[in-house]
């Protein structure tokens, strides 16, 4: 299948790829370069990254101590209360 690079450098994936593999705005693709010059693109899912302060690794510490007993009342309540961030 062939496609062109456009004038930013930009290539286009053909519908009935995108379809195949369930790609739509906004998907995350690993490029690889490997030996000879091949290209190689790989749909990925990448989490975003978790920053605590040095309460929340304190209060992360005390829930892996607690080992296999019930979670600490301020992790249930902490749980219960999440809401997700808007995105940016």
């Amino acid at each position: 299948m062939l496609v062109t690079i456009d004038k930013r450098g930009s290539v286009g994936i053909p519908q009935s790829v995108r379809k195949a593999l369930e790609l739509e705005a906004g998907s995350t693709l690993n490029l690889e370069v490997e030996a000879g010059g091949t290209i190689t693109l790989s749909p990925t899912v990448v989490f975003g990254t978790v920053r605590l302060s040095e309460t929340g690794l304190n209060k992360l510490a005390e829930a892996r101590d607690s080992g296999t007993a019930p979670l600490p009342g301020w992790l249930r309540e902490a749980m219960n209360n999440a809401e997700a961030d808007p995105v940016e």
